[in-house]
């Protein structure tokens, strides 16, 4: 590449404020997600709850978000990211700050079930926008991007919550978490849409948007598809072999999302503030590690090998590095424990994130990548949800934490073999039956 094309591509990636955006709503959505994790000893000892209660809070918020996700799929391949997400943050953001004002066990599930359904509307529609913004061969890198907002978000998120609770009570938390939504939800009505409606895109960087966001199959963005192509997504091995490494990975990722700081604080009996910065270690070193693995990733792939599936050898290391979690229980030094959790949240986020890519580089038909995004990230979810609750029982009926992290290793492995057996076509058929396109 020569001075002046380096130059012109320098000028024209005015698509990098859309992988700030979408890495803010997810570092945001996490914080607010996290938030409870950080103050759960306090919120344990106010309401007087055992661990099988707080595993059931824990998992609460997931049980309207795992019902909304497909809903939400379908939306996003008929409406705009942009109206969805406006409505999702603004329902989290307001049930963030209720929480504040909870006084029992059933208004703080009540208050974290409104949260999930909002909440519901982030990860699908970020996937949807990098098909819509980002040339093919960026997808790798720029859904990792905005997925290390669910490590960013915690990392940060832990600090700040045990600041202001240490400070001000967890109550306090909750409402200034909640008011930072709504500074996101401002700048995505004024700036976000689609690249062909945006007026700061140039001209140049357009072109190149929509000529290659495709990889050289139809484009159809803009299309309506139909509902229907659900149960011909559910008939693909590869729809399979993609749900059930989502699965095992959300599963570990709940578990440490939720579980972690009450693990350092029953094991290593930590103060909150000190719990908050330990905690934001393993989550912070996990954001680099994880983007250098998404740009490794796009740089090995070519077109042809990219919509035939060839990001699936990434996406099944990265499952083995974070299966480092089975060590965890075999080591007291609390360096090396903090390392291998911060190991195993780098292989998790780029595998979550990656995985995500697989699913959109199988998935040739625009129309209909939402609806596959959706239904991977709900198959996620529904075993993610899982991970608060056996984990409750595991510490409660067991008095240690290492089978919880076991039983997350296993599951790990099922994925890698999951993946590495299942997805070797594309998602859907040839013969499936196309709906008549719609322009939007």
């Amino acid at each position: 590449m020569n001075t002046q094309t380096a130059a012109g591509t320098a000028r024209h990636f005015r698509r990098g404020w859309i992988y700030a955006l979408t890495l803010a709503l997810v570092t945001i959505n996490y914080m607010d997600r996290s938030a409870l994790g950080i103050v759960a000893q306090s919120v344990r000892g106010e309401f007087k709850l055992s661990p099988v209660e707080m595993g059931y809070l824990f998992s609460s918020f997931l049980w309207t978000y795992v019902i909304c996700l497909l809903p939400i799929g379908i939306m996003l391949d008929r409406f705009s990211a942009r109206n969805i997400n406006s409505i999702g943050i603004a329902l989290w953001s307001l049930a963030m700050a209720a929480t504040a004002g909870v006084w029992s066990f059933a208004t703080l599930i009540v208050a974290r079930m409104v949260m999930g359904a909002g909440e519901a509307t982030s990860i699908p529609s970020c996937g949807r926008i990098v098909r819509e913004w980002m040339p093919a061969r960026e997808r790798g890198v720029a859904n990792v991007v905005w997925s290390a907002g669910s490590f960013v978000g915690p990392a940060m998120g832990a600090v700040v919550t045990a600041s202001i609770a240490s400070a001000w009570g967890w109550r306090a938390a909750f409402i200034i978490l909640g008011a930072l939504g709504f500074v996101w939800f401002i700048a995505n009505l004024v700036w976000f849409d689609r690249p062909e409606r945006v007026s700061w895109l140039s001209a140049d960087e357009r072109k190149k948007i929509l000529a290659e966001r495709s990889a050289g199959s139809p484009d159809e963005i803009g299309v309506h598809g139909s509902p229907g192509v659900v149960f011909e997504l559910l008939k693909s091995p590869s729809q399979w072999g993609a749900m059930i490494a989502q699965a095992s990975g959300i599963y570990t990722l709940y578990l440490l999302l939720f579980w972690l700081p009450s693990y350092l604080q029953d094991t290593k009996h930590l103060t909150i503030m000190k719990t908050g910065l330990y905690t934001a270690v393993p989550w912070a070193v996990a954001v680099p590690v994880s983007i250098v693995i998404g740009l490794m990733s796009d740089r090995l792939l070519k077109n042809d090998t990219l919509l035939a599936g060839g990001r699936r050898a990434v996406v099944i290391a990265c499952i083995l590095l974070s299966a480092v979690i089975v060590f965890v229980p075999f080591t007291d030094d609390t360096t090396l424990i903090l390392t291998l959790f911060a190991l195993s949240l780098s292989g998790l986020n780029a595998m979550i994130s990656l995985n995500l890519s697989l699913v959109t580089d199988l998935v040739h038909r625009a129309r209909d990548v939402g609806k596959a995004i959706s239904l991977t990230i709900l198959s996620g979810n529904l075993c993610g949800l899982l991970a608060p609750i056996v984990t409750g029982y595991v510490v409660a009926g067991l008095g240690s934490y290492d089978w919880a992290l076991w039983i997350a290793g296993i599951l790990l492995i099922v994925g890698a073999i999951a993946l590495g057996t299942m997805t070797r076509n594309g998602i859907l058929p040839a013969s499936a039956p196309l709906a008549a396109p719609r322009p939007a």
